[in-house]
């Protein structure tokens, strides 16, 4: 069993020195609101259409409580979801949506404090005519997700752990951040400034 706890203990910078590039979501998709706190849970996915927001309206009815909903919106034209789909999503339990795309009603959304993660705001709605199936393989933010994949996201960025391998990728990123959390700034301070004049040393730079 996942313990989501453990991952949402850890910043997405510590568990992205676990990973690779690749599981790293592109910065464009950002926290819509100051404040945001960090989310981690598993992936529930969502292929929109371009201008077509009928299946992440159908999922907040399907994804499990404590899912982070994942949306390809497939455009930055029209909105995916407004401040009711927000705020019925919240009520269900869901954690947070990262969209690689836009919503609209951004204050209802803050003035819930639901965490949405999107590239931005726009007042168009999309509209409601295209099925797509739920909880399949997409690409968000340039990142391949799975369901059930698990995704940790905050200020720092937005990281995307495949299921398999949560178990290595979770005790390596642990072991990370107690070493990270043991070391003095004094003690980083003389090993760092040691291994940059090392490095300038080896490619012939001069004072």
């Amino acid at each position: 069993m996942i313990d989501y706890q453990a991952f949402e203990a850890l910043s997405p910078t510590t568990l992205a020195d676990a990973l690779s590039r690749s599981q790293v979501m592109d910065m464009g998709i950002h926290p819509l609101w100051q404040g945001m706190p960090r989310v981690a849970g598993p992936a529930f996915t969502v292929q929109c259409t371009p201008g077509d927001n009928l299946m992440l309206h159908a999922a907040i009815y399907r994804a499990e409580p404590g899912s982070i909903i994942v949306v390809d919106g497939a455009d930055t034209n029209f909105a995916v979801a407004g401040g009711n789909v927000c705020a019925v999503a919240q009520r269900r339990g869901i954690k947070a949506f990262i969209i690689d795309g836009v919503i609209r009603d951004l204050a209802e959304a803050r003035a819930n404090q639901f965490p949405v993660f999107a590239r931005g705001v726009i007042p168009i709605p999309g509209g409601k005519e295209v099925i797509n199936p739920l909880n399949q393989p997409l690409v968000c933010g340039g990142v391949q997700v799975g369901p059930g994949d698990i995704i940790v996201a905050d200020e720092e960025g937005i990281v995307v752990v495949p299921r398999d391998r949560a178990e290595s990728v979770l005790a390596k990123a642990q072991a990370r951040a107690a070493k990270d959390a043991a070391e003095t700034l004094d003690a980083w301070e003389q090993a760092h400034r040691a291994k940059i004049e090392d490095i300038l040393r080896t490619k012939g730079f001069v004072d």
